[in-house]
């Protein structure tokens, strides 16, 4: 009877352990997004901008707890669509006292004429996003910067920050739009005809990946053309981080490559806000 009670009272603890090492690991894999949109104590809004073409582009803004009237933002996102990162981002940039502007380019575009979160899954946000055409995004963009400066609560000041897919196309709005504060390139490719770069009138920053040879291996090749060129062109390489730095490195399990980026990233992101 006593080994009986013994062996019960061990199988008891083991339980205890087993369901505290899970809950350990469930705090531990807490998701930083959720928990960032979840918990921010700043005010969050959908809005819809109307574009001179008709089109209707579903937004998400975020305003900082500020003062004064502040610099905006407009977000754009990756190849995956407007996600709850991209939400995050926004937040995180008015955390830093900034007016956050995430237009979604897929509006309309996808099923029954819904925006990113009507796709099935991430690949098919990914394959509706490669069929934009370019035309149309620069217009969507032109809307989104035009509402951003007219935000009540904006200084008319706008920058544009993109990642992947946004990168490539911050760097290209850069040649597009010399009436923008800077534009963040994010892991990002830059225009490939030289004439592109040559219209760019505004400050250009890069924040690319060490690990990232399909992206950061056109730097040197960019550099040269924009120091030819007489152009502000700053990038920085963040070694032994990847492709996607500033999204993976705040997950847990990332590499510790990627939180140092992460880190050193964001921080560089607002420093250049802070001087425009």
């Amino acid at each position: 009877m006593r080994t009986l009670l013994l062996a019960s009272f061990h199988y008891f603890v083991a339980s205890l352990l087993v369901l505290a090492a899970g809950g350990f690991s469930c705090v531990q894999a807490a998701d930083p997004v959720e928990e960032r949109l979840n918990n921010t104590p700043r005010h969050h809004e959908w809005g819809d901008i109307k574009t001179p073409e008709g089109r209707t582009l579903k937004t998400f803004v975020v305003f900082p707890e500020v003062k004064e009237k502040a610099t905006a933002v407009v977000i754009i996102h990756e190849n995956k669509g407007l996600t709850d990162w991209e939400r995050s981002v926004a937040d995180r940039l008015a955390e830093a006292g900034y007016v956050a502007v995430a237009p979604d380019f897929l509006s309309g575009a996808g099923p029954d004429g819904g925006g990113t979160s009507s796709f099935a899954s991430r690949d098919a946000a990914t394959q509706g996003i490669y069929g934009l055409k370019p035309e149309q995004v620069t217009a969507d963009l032109d809307a989104a910067v035009d509402y951003a400066g007219k935000i009540e609560a904006a200084n008319g000041k706008v920058a544009v920050i993109g990642f992947c897919w946004g990168g490539g196309k911050s760097f290209a709005y850069a040649a597009h739009n010399p009436k923008i504060a800077a534009a963040m390139v994010c892991y990002g490719t830059a225009p490939e005809d030289e004439a592109e770069l040559k219209k760019i009138e505004v400050p250009v920053y890069g924040f690319y990946g060490g690990n990232d040879a399909r992206i950061t291996s056109q730097v040197p090749r960019v550099t040269e053309s924009m120091k030819k060129l007489g152009k502000t062109y700053e990038p920085v390489v963040y070694d032994g981080a990847g492709h996607g730095f500033l999204r993976a490195g705040e997950q847990p399990g990332a590499s510790e490559d990627d939180k140092k980026a992460f880190a050193e990233g964001w921080e560089r992101v607002k420093k250049i806000l802070a001087e425009l």
